[in-house]
């Protein structure tokens, strides 16, 4: 295998294992069942620190 071979497969399955994870990402993301978990993290900077009365 020449160098221009393994240059073209490594871009290829590069861009499809890329591709992968960020729509894996994607869909971990906007999941309904963790939007929950990503409220709870966007309120924590707002939080007193007074314990969890919620």
């Amino acid at each position: 295998m020449s160098y221009e071979q393994a240059s073209h497969v490594a871009q290829t399955w590069g861009l499809v294992l890329l591709a992968g994870l960020f729509l894996g990402a994607v869909l971990y993301a906007l999941w309904p069942a963790n939007r929950e978990r990503f409220n709870r993290a966007a309120r924590t900077p707002l939080d007193d620190g007074e314990g969890d009365d919620r």
